[in-house]
């Protein structure tokens, strides 16, 4: 399997190295990440070429300089997991690896999988550094990361997604804006998120991000990956730190 950051990546091509490419490149477009370099691929990395480096003239081909550039975007936008870690005092932050294989009651669906996964899924935090780059003039926080079993029972919920599924963004209000400006901003959010990254509002299609619609989370942005399929939930899609988000290695080519 090839190290990213060691060959030149092009349609046609497969490894351990494109699904590190996909993964990084979430929110723009976005694709699975299932190491093979396909259409999906290929348009994600000209979208990138076009709206972040500027080419007229894309090539789709993740070159050293798009690779370079993709490093440089991370830097940009850095991710804060002192915002994302769970409050409830008892585990590091990010669960404690309980639970996996556990639904609640009989529906074995990851809606209802009680696991405690190891951290905030990649791609996702990858997705909102795009978020951060195509909307910058609605800044965004975190108002909610990880939130575990323990912290749900101090809350008295039940819900899974904030199990390292998803997170909520909150967008920073200005002087005089009212709660319904706050309502269209998010909602204006949303549209863009699905135009540009390949978001769905809801849960209906497989193998996409998601988002609560505004009945549900009216005043802030709830983003998930809990309509991946299992393959895409392994633990190693799974961060607690901006290294091993960023997982950073030298490009040789």
């Amino acid at each position: 399997m090839s190290t990213y950051g060691t060959r030149l990546l092009s349609k046609g091509m497969q490894g351990a190295d494109v699904e590190e490419l996909q993964i990084r490149l979430a929110g723009f477009r976005g694709t699975l990440p299932d190491g093979e370099f396909g259409p999906g691929t290929e348009l994600q990395v000209a979208k990138f070429q076009v709206d972040v480096m500027g080419r007229s003239a894309p090539s789709g081909i993740a070159d050293s300089s798009t690779l370079k550039a993709i490093d440089s975007f991370a830097d940009q936008f850095l991710i804060d997991f002192s915002r994302l870690k769970c409050r409830c005092g008892m585990c590091d932050g990010f669960g404690q690896g309980k639970f996996r294989g556990k639904y609640l009651g009989n529906r074995k669906t990851e809606e209802f999988h009680l696991y405690e996964y190891p951290g905030i899924h990649r791609m996702l935090l990858w997705a909102v550094r795009a978020a951060h780059f195509y909307m910058p003039k609605h800044p965004f926080t975190f108002s909610s990361g990880y939130r575990c079993s323990v912290n749900n029972q101090q809350n008295h919920r039940n819900t899974t997604n904030h199990c390292g599924k998803a997170v909520d963004l909150d967008i920073k209000p200005k002087p005089g804006e009212t709660r319904q400006d706050d309502v269209l901003k998010c909602r204006e959010v949303r549209g863009k998120l699905v135009e540009l990254s390949n978001a769905q509002i809801g849960w209906e299609a497989r193998n996409r991000k998601s988002l609560e619609p505004d009945s549900m989370a009216p005043t802030w942005v709830h983003y998930d990956v809990r309509s991946y399929e299992a393959k895409y939930l392994d633990d190693r899609y799974f961060c607690k730190d901006l290294v091993t988000l960023n997982a950073r290695t030298p490009i040789l080519f």
